[in-house]
């Protein structure tokens, strides 16, 4: 489990200053936590959020004797008219800011469904690139609190447990390095505000209005779930809540582990059946959840296919049949869950035959 940064000093505008523009003394404290790493990566993409990161970072390096080298990286993932000329709009910001900045193109095919998905896994792949390349270890992403509550409605109409509900955090791994949030307590309009202060264009980008998305179609109830108080600041508010809540529940997860692992007393992954029944049921999801993802070879495992997993788990057990040794065997996200009357066992899958 990544332990995240307390956001506590973070800035938490309230809605009689949602339109005001950030001063330097807050972007001072909303990026006080980088300071003093070598370099930062940033994610700029052209539009308002991104191009106020930057504005705002360039300001808070300018007035430090020493600091981290700052370089801007704008994807062109070729999917737009005009795209190329966004980039270079972007460069000339960054070369009046003392800004180093890189423009880096997505290229090959581009699939036919799962678009957004896909062009933010080649962002991030060659921000990564570009962060490895000048040592940097942290990549700044211009994430806003309007874009959490989004996130919060997504993860809610897909069924999401308490982690996914906790939605992001101020910073996360990927890919061994730092993702970071400075904005994410910020609302949008402040940002637009910044820029506006500064007399600096942004574009807008057409396919954050486009409803054959799901992030627009959820931005455009906005209006109305906020007439309801279900408005941004009240989701981000429950996400902040949640992820409190995930890190005491992980806590206490890191606890059962410990102690089923004495009770258990074999080098393999596994728990004792009866130590293990008398756990909670959240507990019992984690665990399997921690052990499979440890094991397995086939990437996360799903929250939906756990919990149904344990329920098999626990039926097989309360309809042992005492002449059978093995009462289950399950394969999920490339591990191998075993139950026996005495002990649950979490083993690698054996490769997959390939067809011939």
């Amino acid at each position: 489990m990544v332990r995240t940064r307390s956001t506590a000093h973070a800035t938490r505008p309230s809605k009689a200053c949602s339109t005001l523009p950030i001063s330097a003394a807050e972007a001072k404290l909303l990026f006080a936590d980088w300071k003093g790493e070598r370099a930062l990566v940033l994610a700029v993409s052209g539009g308002p959020d991104s191009m106020a990161l930057m504005w705002l970072a360039a300001r808070w390096r300018s007035a430090m004797t020493r600091g981290p080298d700052l370089i801007a990286v704008t994807v062109d993932h070729g999917l737009r008219r005009g795209s190329a000329r966004e980039a270079r709009d972007v460069k000339n910001l960054a070369t009046s800011l003392g800004v180093t900045h890189r423009t880096l193109r997505w290229s090959g095919a581009k699939p036919e469904s799962g678009l957004p998905a896909a062009a933010r896994a080649a962002r991030y792949r060659l921000l990564a690139r570009t962060a490895r390349a000048n040592g940097a270890s942290h990549i700044l992403t211009a994430h806003t609190r309007d874009d959490q509550a989004e996130t919060v409605l997504m993860r809610i109409s897909r069924g999401s447990g308490i982690a996914g509900l906790s939605a992001m955090a101020r910073e996360t791994m990927r890919d061994g390095f730092i993702l970071a949030r400075p904005f994410l307590n910020v609302p949008k309009s402040r940002l637009i505000a910044t820029l506006k202060k500064a007399k600096i264009d942004y574009v807008e980008d057409p396919t954050n209005r486009d409803l054959n998305f799901t992030r627009p179609r959820l931005r455009a109830l906005m209006p109305a779930l906020a007439e309801e108080g279900c408005d941004a600041r009240n989701l981000a508010r429950l996400a902040s809540r949640l992820a409190r809540a995930n890190i005491a529940l992980e806590l206490l997860v890191d606890g059962a582990e410990r102690y089923l692992a004495v009770q258990d007393g074999a080098e393999r992954p596994g728990f004792r059946t009866e130590a293990f029944a008398a756990l909670s049921e959240e507990i019992k999801v984690r665990l399997l959840l921690r052990m499979i993802d440890r094991v397995g070879c086939e990437g996360p495992a799903e929250l939906g296919k756990v919990e149904a997993l344990l329920l098999a788990l626990e039926s097989a057990a309360n309809h042992a049949n005492a002449g059978r040794r093995i009462l289950l065997r399950r394969t999920l996200a490339g591990a191998v869950v075993t139950l026996t009357s005495e002990r649950i066992s979490v083993e690698p899958a054996p490769p997959r035959r390939r067809a011939n």
